[in-house]
């Protein structure tokens, strides 16, 4: 069987998932490994920042991403676990 329809992340977790693994990653880059439009990952970044999840730097002509890895998730069940946590889990410590 093969599920194409959906992912098991949502774009937020995804783009993360590419912030994490290169935090000098750019747009075009998010968008050609998700398969989204270069607008949406820009829609999706400035989601994260709005909400401090994400910090732009500017490093010359291009931005640097800092997640705020001790921040809680914006879970609805009430649990205490943090961006760093998750990302642990789906990426290794190392990261």
């Amino acid at each position: 069987m093969r599920v194409t329809s959906w992912t098991f992340l949502t774009p937020h977790a995804r783009v993360l998932l590419c912030v994490a693994h290169d935090p000098g990653v750019r747009l075009r880059d998010i968008a050609a490994t998700l398969n989204i439009s270069e607008r949406s990952a820009f829609g999706i970044i400035t989601d994260l920042a709005q909400a401090g999840y994400v910090v732009k730097e500017k490093d010359g002509r291009r931005n640097r991403y800092h997640i705020q890895t001790h921040l809680p998730l914006p879970e609805p069940d009430g649990r205490e676990r943090t961006i760093g946590e998750m990302l642990d889990l789906l990426t290794g410590p190392e990261t």
